[in-house]
């Protein structure tokens, strides 16, 4: 093994270490704790991966309790968190010895996307935290379109790293990150849309 590809490998095992550690499947205990989070399991059975909904939500049953607005603004809230996250990463990485420029190019575009969905989803929270008056539905349709687009960045920044010739551990780190962003957007998207379903239903 030449200096440079254990050099990458060794950052690449340390970045692994610093991965955000998955939240608990427990939600704190109070009285109405079983209700608030058997109301999140439910919610959760309409995303796309109800199972990591659940694990990503279920630690903030006592804010949450059983209320469809504050699910997905946490909702959101967790997804914009990891989306920094995942980019901060993957800008370390970009500036390692050892990694070759097809892959830094790849990690830039994938930066730049980020930095879009970064953008769109924290236009989506400034909206979320101010959904009042007449135009409700119109607001959650503004949600509905920068959520959107924030997940159309996320796989664009993955389609960069869809060739062959990009080194393994590489590919495997930022394509690990992305696509659970990639999915905690996809369940916050389908928490919006759920209410906006319950807005356009209401008198």
């Amino acid at each position: 093994m030449d200096r440079r590809t254990y050099a990458l490998r060794a950052l690449v095992a340390l970045l692994a270490l610093t991965t955000p550690v998955k939240i608990c499947l427990g939600a704190r205990v109070h009285p109405h704790g079983k209700t608030n989070t058997e109301f999140i399991r439910s919610r959760c059975e309409a995303t796309t991966y109800p199972r990591l909904c659940f694990q990503s939500l279920s630690s903030h049953a006592s804010a949450i309790q059983t209320s469809p607005m504050q699910l997905a603004h946490t909702a959101l809230s967790l997804t914009l968190t990891g989306a920094q996250s995942a980019a901060a990463m993957i800008g370390r990485l970009s500036t390692a010895h050892g990694v070759r420029p097809r892959e830094v190019g790849a990690m830039r575009d994938c930066i730049e996307n980020m930095g879009s969905s970064i953008d769109e989803l924290r236009e989506s929270m400034a909206q979320m935290g101010h959904l009042k008056g007449p135009d409700v539905d119109l607001q959650l349709n503004n949600v509905q379109t920068w959520v959107s687009a924030a997940l159309t960045d996320e796989d664009t920044c993955m389609d960069g790293f869809a060739g062959k010739a990009m080194n393994g551990n590489v590919k495997s780190m930022v394509r690990g990150r992305i696509v659970n962003v990639a999915r905690l957007t996809s369940n916050a998207l389908a928490l919006i849309n759920g209410l906006a379903s319950l807005q356009s239903k209401s008198p």
